[in-house]
């Protein structure tokens, strides 16, 4: 009965009828598998509303451009290119297993992918760098963080993603070789050797994870050292108990780099967890479907968690939806 059901819900056709060289499309049809391709299209359109939002309100409004809010910029243009061209390739290719946008767009789809995801990752460390510097170093942060240099690091930082990635796709064999799609038409497979997915590991997870964990725990110890010393003052550095207002203020800042750190490494770890278990790993695996996704939902949280909670993308993000940006007088949030 189970397999009756299964076929019911695969239907195999070809990719291009009347090609004796085409690959076997597999029509996954059923109530579960469209509810999937009808939430990842949400996800994907969530994940290009949200990132030009915030794209719209640092690059319109002036007082928005500062070196923080550049980063956030950076890092808001890599998750824009996944929500726009990795999320919907994907969910193509997941709908009926077929490619149709040629040979060259399987060299240059990985290349997109992994840039994106690694430009991603560098903005990600830059902005946990550039909150380490602005907490615990206040008076050079404001000395030496100039738009120029802040501008300069986003600039090194696609820069490394692009040189990295093509060497992970010529590593593989995969870019720009035909041999990506050489068994049959409307195939497009990306496989990654075994002992590129060690270095990956350690390049591209276990690196900027130590980096994000190391600095946001100082941050957060810093922080809290900070607001004893306000404490301290205000209360004539007697010995009284926290104010509720002290209290409170501790226990959003513990709360919001908790959030952070966890949403990254609950995104990051599955994928590199389930790398090392296998020889070689590829784009047609489930494992790799689901565990990529992962890593794709953190373009569409990262918004949320470094711009939204914020004030001033409050005000934007309204004065953008309501079309008062397009008033001639209106340059401020």
């Amino acid at each position: 009965m189970n397999n009756s059901i299964y076929r019911q819900n695969l239907t195999i056709q070809y990719c291009f009828p009347g090609n004796n060289a085409s690959c076997r499309k597999e029509v996954r049809t059923g109530p579960v598998n469209v509810f999937l391709i009808i939430f990842l299209s949400c996800v994907s359109v969530c994940t290009v509303f949200l990132n030009l939002l915030v794209i719209i309100s640092i690059s319109h409004f002036k007082q928005l451009r500062t070196p923080t809010n550049l980063l956030i910029l950076s890092l808001a243009v890599a998750d824009l290119l996944v929500g726009l061209f990795v999320m919907p390739v994907n969910i193509m290719q997941i709908r009926d297993s077929c490619w149709y946008l040629g040979k060259l767009a399987c060299s240059i789809y990985p290349l997109i992918n992994g840039v994106s995801s690694s430009a991603s990752l560098c903005s990600l460390i830059f902005i946990a760098v550039d909150r380490y510097i602005a907490i615990c170093d206040p008076l050079l942060y404001y000395t030496k963080t100039t738009v120029y240099t802040t501008t300069l690091f986003i600039v090194l930082g696609w820069s490394f993603a692009l040189f990295y990635v093509i060497i992970s796709l010529h590593f593989n064999d995969n870019f720009l070789q035909s041999q990506t799609s050489t068994q049959c038409q409307g195939e497009c497979v990306l496989v990654i050797r075994y002992s590129w997915m060690i270095t990956d590991l350690v390049v591209s997870f276990i690196t900027p994870c130590s980096i994000i964990l190391v600095l946001y725990s100082i941050i957060f110890h810093v922080a809290r050292r900070q607001a004893k010393a306000v404490r301290a003052v205000r209360n004539g550095n007697s010995k009284k108990p926290r104010t509720k207002a002290s209290s409170s203020s501790e226990a959003k800042a513990a709360k919001k780099l908790g959030t952070l750190i966890f949403v990254y490494l609950a995104c990051w770890i599955p994928y590199y967890l389930s790398s090392l278990t296998v020889e070689s790993l590829t784009s047609l695996s489930m494992v790799w479907t689901v565990f990529t996704w992962l890593i794709y939902m953190n373009s569409s949280v990262n918004p949320l968690m470094y711009a939204i909670f914020y004030p001033w993308f409050r005000a934007s993000a309204k004065c953008i939806l309501t079309g008062r940006m397009f008033q001639s007088s209106l340059d401020h949030v």
